[in-house]
């Protein structure tokens, strides 16, 4: 069965929080899914913390797809500036 929603990006929470207030700003509502506080609630513990994965609807992937290399480009370029 093929899914309304694909991964468009995955990676730490900290940069995941900023690429979803773009995306909502342009109006992609995403679908956030962390593997480790699934984990967290169930009672399980989780090797990788902090990590988790974008999903937006096929419809909207070319236009999050664009939001979301501005913002990783932007923070490679202020990575490299230090």
């Amino acid at each position: 069965m093929d899914s309304l929603y694909k991964k468009v990006y995955s990676g730490s929470m900290i940069i995941v929080t900023n690429i979803v207030a773009k995306l909502e700003k342009v109006g992609i509502i995403p679908v956030i899914k962390d593997e480790s506080e699934s984990g967290r609630l169930a009672g399980f513990g989780s090797a990788i913390q902090y990590f988790q994965e974008i999903y937006v609807r096929q419809d909207e992937i070319e236009k999050a797809t664009f939001v979301i290399e501005s913002i990783v480009d932007e923070s490679n370029a202020s990575n490299s500036d230090d």
